[in-house]
């Protein structure tokens, strides 16, 4: 039966890439906010990011997944860069069919980079859309080995692209 579910490779590259964004928020050290994935057991972190509703701006849509992963506000952070293009990346097969009730075969992201000017006590990470556990601040090279192996090569590229932005201030 679990094969009967399972989808065929000419399936998976039907579905569409879900749209999404995703925020590279430094400090002022120029260390980066990550949050521990509280649906993963294991030491995952990722940075801030989430789904662009219909007919929302992906620059809207990554201030709105800030506020509701960090609470940090949009008035504590100023807008540095945005990536030129979308990045793409592919679940891999053990959570194709079980994330996003299956509708898509990974996501489709626009990032964007932004300095964090407030203070940590603004840092709020138990909303109504509670996605962290933990949360702190690191060194980017720091942060990919703490990634899921399959978002890896999406943080190596963003940073890559902001590589000339992420330093101290």
């Amino acid at each position: 039966m679990a094969d009967r579910m399972k989808p065929s490779a000419a399936n998976i590259a039907a579905l569409p890439y879900r749209p999404c964004v995703g925020l590279v928020v430094l400090n002022r050290r120029g260390e980066v906010f990550a949050g521990k994935r509280i649906d993963n057991p294991g030491d995952a972190w990722q940075m801030p990011q989430g789904g662009v509703e219909t007919g929302e701006a992906p620059r809207d849509a990554a201030f709105r997944e800030l506020g509701e992963e960090t609470g940090i506000a949009p008035t504590s952070v100023s807008f540095l860069a945005e990536t030129a293009g979308w990045v793409c990346y592919d679940l891999p097969p053990d959570l194709l069919g079980k994330l996003w009730k299956g509708r898509y075969r990974g996501q489709r992201q626009k990032w964007f980079l932004a300095r964090f000017l407030g203070a940590d006590s603004e840092v709020s990470i138990d909303g109504d859309h509670a996605e962290f556990s933990d949360w702190r601040w690191f060194a980017p090279d720091v942060l990919i080995e703490k990634i899921v192996p399959f978002k890896r090569e999406v943080y190596e590229a963003v940073f890559k692209e902001f590589a000339t932005k992420i330093a101290p201030l």
